[in-house]
Formats: structure tokens, C-alpha cells, sequence
């Protein structure tokens, strides 16, 4: 990620002193270097609003100043700054001040009387940097408008998905890692007599009776070797001598660090109807 020097020199700068000959002598240095967008103010009680309104990409800001002093305007800075990001290099001829400057939320300090070269190279710093933020600022919100967007997508796909076995099948089920079933959708405790938290082929009442235990053994080993299977054909004869024929398909399901977590599928009845 990379900020263009075009971009730099067409970043916002807003100057705060009070001293005439300290704003034109700055004027007149950012002009020459090609910055396009300067803007300037002598009266502290103006920086707030106008920061508001123009959202600077950097403020010089002078920290002795007669009715309000820069830590102030600093303050106030914070309490309306949306991004969290306080784009201020202070501009002081007190060394004691610079370490406060630092901790009150400045991003960097220039020393008066002013090095022409200094003032230059950390400006530009500082606007790389600033400038750098706003983009990655940019990049998170994209990316999370991105996020919504397929999230909202998924759930569409899976309601279809959902919609549609309903429509093809009698019962959709999920079972974990260790075989039980974690969810089921359609009339599986009338049809098979199995709820949710059983095993494979267990029956409501705990028991394995009237599966035809050859296909159960088929079907688990299947699942034991993560395989999907399709139509697979069982059968299970109930207490009053009828049978019931099934098919049934299902596919393993993994997590994004490929551990396997369940099988999840779909059934159908197909005893013949008299």
C-alpha cells in the first residue's frame, strides 16, 4: 500500500498561529514544495469547526497562543474527531512542551525557530503516514461492507439450499464428529423414530431394533472413511411386521482448518404406498 506524491501534495493542511510572519513564512514554504491545499487561521477557537467541516490531513498547529493554547485546541480536537486519528504536528520554542505535546495527542512537534529542511521532511512524513491511515481506513470499511455482502449472500444460498430439500427430500439432518445428530428438519421422529442427540439408527426409545444391520454397517463404515454417498438404500422392519425402505445422501463437512466436524444430508421414503 502506497500513498502517490500527487496525493500528498494535494492533502488538506490548515496553519494555527498567532503570529502573522509564522503563518506566511509557512504558506510560502508549502507553496514552494507544491502543496496545493493550504488553508490557515490565527484565531484557536476556529480549529474545531473547521476541522469538522474540512477534515484536514494535517494541522499545524501553534501551542502558545493568547485565549485558547494549542493543548486546548487539542482537547477539543479529540472530542469531535471521528476517525480516531488526531492529524496535529505542534509548533513550539519550549522543549518542555514537546513530550506533554506528544502525550496530549500531537503526532509529531517542530521546533521554532524554524529549519526549513525539518519543517519539510516531517510534514511530509507526517502526511504519508496520515494519508496511509485514511487508506487502510478505507480498505477495512470495503472490506467489511465485502463481509456483509457474502454473509447476506450465504444465507440466501443456504435458504434455497434449504428450501430445495425440502421440496426433494422428506427430512434434512446434520450430525458432529461423533455421530450424533445435531439438527434435523421434517417428520424424522414419526418416520424413523429418531431425535436429535441420537446415533445413527437409534431409535427414540434407545434402542437399535428393526434395522437391517448389514446396510447399517455399510452406511457407518462410510461415514467412518468421511465418504459422501448418494440414495444410499436401508430398510427397517417395525413391531407390527411392516417394512420401511429409506434413501438416504449425505457429504462430510469441514472447517476452515480442514478438521472434520459432521456429515450433513438428506432422506427420503420410498416404501411403496398401498
Amino acid at each position: 500500500m502506497m500513498v502517490s506524491t500527487p496525493g500528498i501534495l494535494n492533502a488538506s493542511i490548515l496553519i494555527v498561529d498567532d503570529q502573522q510572519s509564522n503563518v506566511s513564512l509557512l504558506e510560502q514554504l508549502l507553496s514552494e514544495a507544491g502543496y496545493a491545499c493550504v488553508a490557515s487561521t490565527m484565531n484557536p477557537q476556529e480549529v474545531c469547526a473547521l476541522h469538522r467541516k474540512n477534515r484536514y490531513d494535517l494541522i499545524l498547529l501553534d501551542l502558545q497562543m493568547p485565549g485558547m493554547d494549542g493543548f486546548e485546541v487539542m482537547a477539543g480536537l479529540k472530542t469531535n474527531d471521528a476517525d480516531g486519528y488526531l492529524p496535529v504536528i505542534v509548533l513550539t520554542a519550549q522543549p518542555g512542551h514537546k513530550l506533554r505535546a506528544l502525550q496530549a495527542g500531537a503526532k509529531d512537534f517542530i521546533s521554532k525557530p524554524f529549519d526549513l529542511v525539518e519543517v519539510k521532511t516531517r510534514i511530509h512524513n507526517m502526511l504519508e503516514v496520515r494519508l496511509l491511515y485514511k487508506k487502510l481506513e478505507d480498505y477495512n470499511k470495503v472490506l467489511e461492507q465485502t463481509v456483509q455482502e457474502r454473509t447476506a449472500e450465504l444465507r440466501e444460498s443456504e435458504a434455497r439450499y434449504r428450501s430445495l430439500t425440502e421440496l426433494a427430500s422428506d427430512w434434512y439432518w446434520e450430525q458432529d464428529e461423533n455421530g450424533s445428530f445435531t439438527k434435523v428438519s421434517g417428520p424424522v421422529l414419526e418416520m424413523l423414530g429418531i431425535r436429535v442427540d441420537a446415533f445413527v439408527g437409534e431409535t427414540s426409545d434407545g434402542g437399535m431394533t428393526g434395522w437391517n444391520e448389514a446396510e447399517r454397517e455399510v452406511l457407518q463404515a462410510k461415514i467412518a472413511a468421511r465418504q459422501p454417498f448418494l440414495d444410499f438404500a436401508f430398510s427397517r422392519v417395525n413391531a407390527d411386521g411392516s417394512q420401511q425402505q429409506f434413501r438416504v445422501s449425505g457429504e462430510p463437512m469441514f472447517n476452515q482448518s480442514s478438521r472434520f466436524i459432521g456429515y450433513r444430508g438428506i432422506g427420503v421414503e420410498t416404501t411403496a404406498k398401498k
